[in-house]
């Protein structure tokens, strides 16, 4: 399902019994606002640059490289030459990308690999995901791309411990608690701070430290998540938003766009009838 503004389009596919979805765009406007994933992100840039801040350093993905994203990896987006960009995308969730590897949860150090090889893979990936390969020529893809992937990575980086990682800990289970509840329940800064055991300014500067996200950010962000599930399922947008604690379908609706480049209502289009498995 295409969504467009101007000169910017994209499209997504879910797959239908895996954990993996594909994107396909083109931006020359659009900014991603400051976001992550749960899943794996990869993708392949095909022409133009997109310029991001990821890890606390900036980098663009030039025609021809590949970003790598981490789950949680914290990433905002946009062109970054005159006639913007044109990349493909693929989502691969945690737990499934182990499993096509056969190795524990890869950390990929930079977000940005310069692999011929892996380029060609990817897109490769992308095009039997999108297009009407068997089942099986789309694993093998997925496991072949995921081993190639997976040399640039290094074993999981230590948990950093310490009072303000343990504050940020706290902060973040009750904003995911309060996420939990209907309409994604309202927090105030000194909620936090009482969580915490620490002052409103120690419990924010420490759960930005830890997460690479302000707490509302984050709080905006799994709901955002709450409403992409629900869309998946097949809910009507307005209600969509209303479970997940959006004042409105149109407060839904742009801070989808700023996460995902889609309106929710393409985005459950591509859910329900542009399924990858089932092409």
């Amino acid at each position: 399902m295409k969504n467009t503004a101007g000169d910017d389009w994209a499209r997504y596919w879910r797959a239908d019994g895996v954990p993996v979805e594909a994107m396909h765009a083109h931006f020359t406007s659009h900014v991603y606002h400051r976001h992550s994933h749960e899943s794996y992100s990869f993708g392949v840039t095909e022409t133009g640059a997109q310029a991001f801040t990821c890890r606390h350093g900036r980098h663009v993905s030039a025609s021809g490289m590949v970003m790598a994203f981490n789950p949680d990896d914290p990433h905002d987006g946009h062109a970054a030459v005159d006639g913007g960009f044109t990349y493909r995308m693929v989502h691969i969730w945690p737990e499934f990308l182990a499993s096509l590897t056969g190795t524990p949860l890869p950390l990929f150090r930079s977000p940005v690999i310069g692999d011929a090889a892996v380029a060609a893979s990817v897109g490769r990936l992308h095009r039997a995901l999108t297009g009407h390969a068997s089942e099986l020529e789309r694993y093998e893809r997925l496991a072949g791309t995921g081993r190639l992937l997976v040399r640039h990575a290094s074993g999981r980086e230590p948990g950093r411990r310490g009072a303000g990682r343990l504050v940020a800990a706290r902060i973040r289970e009750l904003i995911q608690d309060s996420a939990g509840e209907v309409g994604g329940g309202e927090l105030t800064a000194d909620d936090l701070a009482a969580a915490a055991g620490c002052s409103r300014y120690a419990a924010y500067r420490a759960f930005r430290q830890a997460y690479g996200l302000s707490p509302s950010d984050y709080q905006r962000q799994l709901r955002v998540r709450t409403a992409r599930s629900l869309l998946s399922a097949g809910v009507e947008p307005a209600r969509a938003a209303a479970e997940a604690g959006f004042a409105d379908q149109a407060h839904l609706t742009r801070w989808f766009r700023r996460y995902y480049g889609v309106t929710p209502g393409a985005y459950r289009a591509a859910a329900r009838s542009e399924r990858v498995a089932g092409r």
